[in-house]
């Protein structure tokens, strides 16, 4: 059961989301829907298309490590988070920082992956003071003028329907090798994150939480959508340690386009570049880029 939470509320001692579990927050800024996941100093986790506040706790569970405070949020237009809470990233960037508010959080890093791109970089132009880090998983750095694939287009309109879902769900369930096909196009590569005990698990939520609830999803996608196509970014004005991971054979967000403007273009910014890695290659690399990520943070943790 999901649970309120007030500034008031918050004030006066009452539960917050805790272990995981979904709260939605009424912030001066609209309802948005978190969990939060362990204790120490504070990351921001933003997922991607389709995604929720339950991709986001795959993520942290994915790259993170123990002795942090992961808020994982549904971004607007994402199961219990309204699109009118803030469609453009400046207004989801917003969002976070009156989520902090709520939360009494002054600071957070921002671990971002995919479509959670855009609004993690206007956090750190438009929040510079409460940002620490900054994290880019396989998300995009410029415009995206690709053409909406036919096969979306079909999909979207299906969505609506709960029938849709619940067979999608079933697909994942009786063959998930078959549906981490379009994810993971090496066969090799698949098979192995897949019979992993741990990342099997973790690719493996992520493939279902997708399928879950797809029509709650689908506002958020298409604003998604719409705002990669739309938006630029002055990089060279973000002013917070940054790190940027991403596959070198990512068709979704392709490394070329998109990875190396960022680590050129935001001061100080370091690439990490993940050879033969996809858009999902947190699981197929985790190793690596778990590694990367928790010796970023370490180095660029506030000193208290």
């Amino acid at each position: 059961m999901e649970v309120k939470v007030s500034t008031s509320q918050l004030s006066a001692g009452l539960p917050t989301a805790s272990d995981g579990k979904p709260t939605i927050a009424d912030t001066r800024l609209g309802q948005i829907e978190y969990a939060v996941e362990g204790a120490g100093h504070a990351v921001l986790g933003l997922h991607g298309a389709m995604g929720g506040y339950d991709q986001g706790l795959i993520l942290e569970r994915t790259v993170g490590e123990s002795g942090y405070r992961f808020i994982a949020v549904s971004r607007p237009g994402y199961l219990g988070t309204p699109l009118s809470s803030g469609r453009t990233p400046e207004q989801q960037a917003d969002l976070y920082a009156a989520l902090l508010d709520v939360l009494g959080i002054r600071e957070a890093a921002v671990m971002a992956v995919s479509g959670g791109g855009p609004s993690a970089l206007q956090f750190a132009l438009r929040h510079r003071e409460r940002c620490w880090a900054l994290v880019l998983i396989s998300t995009c750095g410029t415009k995206i003028d690709t053409p909406v694939p036919m096969s979306f287009k079909v999909m979207k309109l299906l969505m609506r329907f709960r029938w849709f879902s619940a067979m999608m769900s079933k697909r994942v369930e009786r063959n998930p090798e078959q549906a981490a096909l379009r994810s993971i196009t090496d066969p090799v590569v698949r098979a192995r994150t897949l019979r992993d005990p741990e990342v099997g698990s973790l690719f493996t939520a992520l493939l279902r939480s997708t399928a879950d609830r797809m029509a709650l999803r689908l506002a958020g996608t298409e604003n998604d959508i719409a705002v990669t196509r739309t938006t630029d970014y002055p990089l060279e004005r973000i002013a917070v340690p940054t790190l940027v991971v991403h596959g070198t054979a990512d068709r979704v967000v392709p490394f070329a386009v998109h990875a190396k403007p960022l680590a050129e273009r935001i001061p100080g910014a370091e690439l990490v570049a993940i050879e033969d890695g996809e858009h999902v290659a947190i699981f197929t690399h985790r190793n690596e880029v778990r590694a990367r990520i928790t010796e970023f943070l370490r180095k660029h943790v506030p000193v208290r």
